[in-house]
């Protein structure tokens, strides 16, 4: 090579070094984007939060050279229709004669999170996790059971995705329930190893013959009444038909346990359950032997279950089967965290379990659960469906048996998880972000959080908003606005009293409709996405011959070319 040439080729790459760092820098020092009320909060807070920075930027530094340089594991339990008062607390627990010593132990041992919001369903609480975003900016803020081509989309940007470039082993045990599209699925967004079920309880636990006969469920088993005026006999899906659960091997996703031809039923849904836990407990020992750290997510199916049946030797004094099931569950905890500790991994994993959205209160007779604290439950914006119980074990970082009442909401694990984990530049830039860094609140403790607001969706419907100890509920349309309840939270937890508002509303009605407006304005710059749609279950390597009758049944529906 000439040296003229030589000389050129290092200029070219000197010149392209400049341009990948520069690119790199401007990614890097591009703002997160929050919503509106955010920019309000960190211009009065902004120095405060800068010394605060300071000291999580040492400490998680100081965490890494004690655990020789490697970041912190994170595992990440998310369980099912639990709200507060329902895990963890032996003095609530009391209320309704079953006990949580598993969970309560790993309380005691870390930070119970007493302010934490979900969302009111399950599909939401997940999507908000995942994505770091509102569920009804991504178009997946709705529950589905049976199919539906569609889900998340593959431009939203995942926690698995962000912890996983980042040099994270990234791995999803149990419900997913994120669209039965292929894009949707774990495997899809941002997982190297995932096992899940393709759809919900709905389809698993209570569409079989045994949800008939137990009248949990009624007109899925079309023997149960005559069909005499019957056309459509396509309308009733058999649920056995659908895709159950399905695993990622060699880069190919199987659906597994299941033959042509076979029934569902109650004992394949317990089955299911075990298979997650006992694989949960695999993959823990697989990750615990990697050098890299890693993010193991498990979502249990159970305590949702709905029959009385399979139940062998009934534990509690409630006699629930929700109830009875919480106690396995807690079981199922217990064996996570002694293997952690007999792994010798403990005091470098950070250790999560928490409920997604308020109890099934349609099933309450049946479950042995309710409401208790706070009104509501599943499906509703009361705080007894969006608030949940959340404990974080994290030894010599966390302080045992502390307790923090910031506001915390379920999209702020997205972020907060991106800055333990280092991860925070593979955050996307382009798209509101309603998670929340709240690193300070686990690191510093009470009153370091960063929140005092959350939004309250039913579905794609704004219901309320909260701030600090105030919530509003919504007029309904039409309504003029200066009748929305007011309340606040500490002196009307059940939000019983809207009549109490007027005091409040003199001055906080006002504010309120101008933080919903900001709300809204920022959702013109940045529109809330669709779903993706796509034909169910491409993708699957072994689709049963059923399953393909159903696919093909599903398309007839659908606009034809």
């Amino acid at each position: 090579m000439s040296k003229l040439r030589f000389l050129f080729t290092l200029t070219v790459i000197f010149v392209l070094t400049l341009s990948l760092a520069g690119n790199a820098l401007a990614k890097k020092s591009k703002r997160i984007i929050h919503d509106a009320e955010f920019a309000i909060l960190e211009a009065q807070n902004s120095e405060r939060w800068a010394k605060d920075d300071e000291a999580i930027d040492q400490k998680l530094a100081k965490i890494r050279e004690n655990n020789g340089g490697k970041r912190p594991n994170i595992i990440y339990i998310l369980l099912d229709d639990l709200g507060f008062g329902e895990i963890g607390s032996k003095e609530l627990s009391v209320v309704r004669g079953y006990d949580t010593p598993h969970i309560a132990s790993l309380a005691k041992e870390g930070v119970s999170l007493q302010r934490m919001y979900a969302e009111p369903s399950c599909t939401p609480t997940r999507v908000a996790m995942m994505t770091g975003r509102y569920p009804s900016r991504t178009g997946t803020s709705e529950a589905k059971a049976t199919i539906a081509g569609d889900g998340l989309s593959g431009e939203e940007v995942t926690i698995a995705e962000v912890l996983r470039d980042a040099g994270y082993y990234t791995s999803h045990v149990g419900k997913w329930h994120m669209g039965d599209i292929e894009q949707a699925y774990a495997s899809n967004q941002g997982f190297m190893h995932a096992e899940f079920p393709i759809h919900q309880q709905g389809q698993l636990a209570i569409m079989h013959k045994d949800g008939e006969i137990a009248d949990v469920a009624r007109g899925v088993d079309p023997a149960g009444a005559a069909q005499t005026f019957t056309l459509d006999t396509l309308f009733t899906p058999n649920p056995a038909d659908m895709v159950m659960g399905v695993e990622l091997r060699d880069g190919k996703l199987y659906e597994v346990d299941m033959k042509a031809g076979e029934d569902w039923n109650q004992t394949k849904y317990q089955e299911m359950n075990q298979r997650y836990q006992t694989n949960a407990l695999k993959q823990l020992r697989k990750l615990a032997k990697q050098d890299k750290p890693f993010f193991l997510n498990y979502w249990p199916l159970l305590p949702s279950t709905f029959t009385r049946t399979d139940i062998k030797e009934f534990r509690t004094l409630n006699g629930g089967v929700w109830a009875e099931n919480i106690v396995k569950v807690d079981d199922w905890v217990g064996e996570i965290v002694n293997e952690v500790d007999n792994l010798g991994i403990a005091d470098n994993t950070i250790i999560v379990v928490m409920g997604d959205n308020g109890p099934f209160m349609q099933y309450r007779g049946l479950s042995g659960g309710d409401d208790r604290v706070y009104r509501g439950g599943k499906t509703n914006h009361l705080e007894g469906g969006v608030r949940v119980n959340a404990y974080i074990r994290w030894p010599g970082v966390i302080e045992p048996g502390s307790y923090v009442e910031d506001m915390i909401h379920v999209s702020d694990f997205f972020t907060t998880f991106a800055r333990i984990a280092d991860a925070t530049d593979n955050i996307p830039r382009d798209r509101i972000i309603d998670g929340l860094d709240q690193t300070g609140m686990l690191l510093l403790g009470e009153t370091h959080g960063r929140r005092d607001y959350v939004h309250i969706y039913e579905g794609p419907v704004l219901k309320s908003v909260v701030k600090n100890k105030y919530k509003m509920h919504l007029a309904a349309p039409g309504d003029n606005p200066i009748i929305a309840p007011i309340f606040d939270l500490y002196r009307d937890s059940r939000e019983r009293r809207p009549m109490d508002g007027i005091k409040y509303g003199v001055w906080a009605g006002g504010q309120f409709v101008a933080m919903i407006k900001r709300h809204e304005a920022y959702k013109k710059k940045y529109p809330n996405r669709p779903p993706a749609h796509d034909i169910p279950y491409k993708g699957i390597e072994n689709l049963r011959p059923e399953s393909k009758k159903l696919v093909e049944t599903f398309t007839l529906g659908l606009p034809q070319k």
